[in-house]
């Protein structure tokens, strides 16, 4: 009868371990590099490319009684580039922006085109009047109040 060796062996370092071990450090270095330096990309860090995370803006969304209230961040986003519309109680924003820089210097020619593009739709928590929304845009913060249709108002409810 044969009998197996149960102890661990150098070899285990290199076989299936090795590949969680490689993935984990990955994944290290990836919110690694994103938390410090967000403007490097490698090939293995394209996930933490900053249009990877912009491409939905950030929102503040709250329930009033009789309104709904939205704040949106669209750093960098012209007033003309910004698309804003409702329907069947959903909420669209889209932006797009691109940039065209181009650097001489000498025998050195760089030219990089940059473009972003924004999108979010957000179901609303209740039936709306899309006639009386108020949309402001200013210094890359939008901002809308949402007036509530009547018998979707927040009523107070007596206790007894």
């Amino acid at each position: 009868m044969q009998s197996r060796n149960l102890t661990k062996s150098s070899n285990d370092d290199h076989g299936y371990m090795t590949a969680f071990r490689n993935l984990e450090h990955k994944i290290e270095n990836m919110f690694s590099q994103f938390w410090h330096h967000p403007a490097e990309q490698t090939e293995d860090t394209a996930i933490t490319s900053p249009l990877f995370f912009d491409a939905s803006p950030r929102m503040d969304i709250v329930d009033r009684d009789k309104e709904i209230y939205v704040k949106a961040e669209l750093p960098g986003i012209a007033k003309k580039d910004l698309d804003v519309s409702i329907s069947n109680n959903y909420l669209f924003i889209k932006a797009k922006t691109s940039k065209d820089e181009e650097v001489e210097d000498g025998n050195y020619v760089r030219r990089e085109t940059r473009s972003s593009e924004y999108y979010r739709s957000i179901a609303l928590p209740s039936n709306v009047e899309a006639n009386n929304i108020k949309c402001e845009f200013k210094d890359g913060m939008l901002e809308l109040t949402i007036p509530k249709t009547e018998d979707a108002y927040r009523q107070k409810i007596e206790i007894k």
